[in-house]
């Protein structure tokens, strides 16, 4: 069915930048209350973004980013998201990521042994970002170059 649609506008935002603004034949995403696929002439809704992986394909090529939170807006021949924070692949500092993700482990281990003195959600959703930040560095380097 995508091919009678053609392609799907992907165009990701941050309040610094847009980060990506091109024709895609499918994205998926992670929305607040799990995963999401859009495929050219899907039909339209309004939902809420939670930290993860962002994919999208051009042809036979996957793309990945990184966002956190935000908004996603689905019509039949355009996808917007306004996140909190986007990053592509290319862009993940892998030693950084590496870092934040040993502090986010200690916290929650933390959290476990001492418990209301930590901030568990908050060490949490730390976690989840750096373990979706080195995926999708892996995936980068996991590609071939063209």
């Amino acid at each position: 069915m995508a091919e009678a649609w053609g392609r799907i506008r992907l165009e990701v935002v941050t309040p610094e930048r847009l980060v990506i603004s091109e024709e895609v034949d499918e994205v998926t995403a992670p929305g607040a209350l799990g995963e999401f696929g859009v495929l050219p002439g899907h039909t339209p809704f309004l939902t809420t973004l939670g930290v993860g992986q962002l994919a999208y394909r051009i042809g036979t090529q996957w793309y990945y980013l990184v966002i956190t939170w935000g908004y996603a807006e689905v019509t039949p021949h355009k996808v917007t998201m306004l996140a909190q924070t986007a990053e592509m692949a290319e862009e993940i500092d892998i030693e950084r990521a590496e870092r934040a993700k040993r502090r986010a482990e200690e916290r929650v281990t933390e959290w476990s042994t001492r418990g209301a003195d930590i901030d568990f959600d908050r060490a949490s959703i730390a976690l989840q970002r750096a373990l979706s930040r080195l995926g999708v560095a892996a995936k980068r380097r996991a590609r071939p170059t063209p």
